[in-house]
């Protein structure tokens, strides 16, 4: 995915690839036992979210940006928690550094 994410202007003025990792906590038990798909959460429509935020809005920090995924992925109400990982590949810093980035652990209140 890319987004305009940043501190300095110029950061912010194009978007810029970021990677992304959920890792959803949901209570799978009636899925596995049915095999039911309408019993677990609803990754796609996750996804879909998810690509709303990063690709939707410009945030600053990547932290403001895990939090905003957090919540979009949260609302689905059948996710009990989601982890977020999210790096900035080849950040504008002066060493050689692939990426750099934040993870969150959100759970539902």
């Amino acid at each position: 995915m890319v987004c305009a994410v940043g501190v300095p202007d110029v950061e912010r003025a194009r978007p810029q690839p970021v990677e992304l990792d959920l890792d959803l906590v949901v209570d799978a038990a009636a899925a596995a036992a049915g095999d039911d798909l309408a019993a677990t959460a609803d990754y796609a429509a996750a996804l879909d979210a998810v690509a709303a935020v990063v690709t939707g809005s410009a945030y600053r920090l990547l932290e403001a940006l895990a939090e905003a995924v957090a919540a979009a992925v949260l609302r689905d109400r059948r996710v009990e928690e989601v982890g977020v990982s999210l790096r900035k590949l080849q950040p504008p810093v002066p060493y050689d550094l692939g990426s750099a980035g934040v993870r969150i652990t959100r759970r539902r209140a």
